[in-house]
């Protein structure tokens, strides 16, 4: 960079808007474009949190009426005829694959019972893993704005500061007028690589956990229904 373009563009600075958006016009384009690319990362990361924060809730009520239904007593075959065509939960596809599985075999032209319950329990793994891959979808995004963000918004504070040293040393003026604002225009990149990465890495063990949770309900009702199937099979063989 030619020192008397970087003088040139430190002049301003005497006079600097140190407000939020005055900070923003006055960076140079470099931190500018890290800047942004932290807002829209933050806008991202508060979306993902919104629509997992009502995904895992809706989640969570409805395997809980799944469960009032399952265990009131009702027939596995009309609750299965209910659920078929949409199974709109974690719980619920679960229950179905089951017991999709569990009707090829006994309603078919051949009935076949070597293996069913392995079949089934199959059958029931590989759904459980669909099911938690769908609840850690874009999971990853938070992880990654979590711990990236802050050295994204470091290496635009280090640029800042680098240009404002070059600003200092073209103009040889080193009073607090001319320093501070591009100090500040340079820490308010990190400022924002903060605000995007603190929330992220919040929700993300939030989620995280919350992923764990429902896999294990999953897991834990996979191994009951599985148990309850298991018996029907002796009983039928």
């Amino acid at each position: 960079m030619n020192p008397a373009d970087v003088a040139q563009s430190a002049l301003p600075l005497t006079s600097s808007d140190l407000s939020i958006f005055g900070l923003f016009w006055q960076a140079h384009w470099i931190v500018k474009f890290v800047m942004t690319g932290l807002i829209a990362s933050s806008v991202w990361v508060w979306a993902i949190v919104v629509d997992k924060t009502i995904l895992f809730s809706r989640t969570k009520k409805a395997m809980d009426r799944f469960e009032q239904a399952f265990w009131s007593g009702q027939s596995l075959e009309e609750l299965y005829r209910n659920l078929q065509s949409r199974p709109n939960h974690s719980m619920a596809a679960l229950f179905v694959a089951a017991m999709r599985e569990w009707k090829r075999s006994f309603e078919g032209s051949t009935r076949s019972f070597a293996g069913l319950q392995m079949r089934i329990e199959k059958v029931m793994d590989v759904t459980i893993a669909r099911e938690v891959e769908r609840l850690e979808r874009r999971l990853l995004v938070l992880a990654t704005v979590g711990s990236a963000g802050p050295f994204v918004g470091l290496f635009g504070t280090v640029w800042g500061i680098m240009t404002s040293f070059q600003s200092i040393a073209a103009s040889k003026n080193t009073s607090l007028a001319v320093v501070a604002p591009g100090i500040a225009e340079a820490l308010f990149a990190t400022a924002i690589g903060l605000i995007a990465a603190i929330p992220a890495t919040i929700f993300y063990n939030k989620f995280s956990s919350e992923v764990n949770k429902q896999a294990a309900r999953l897991e834990g009702f996979a191994d009951e229904f599985s148990a309850i199937l298991s018996r029907q099979i002796d009983e039928r063989v």
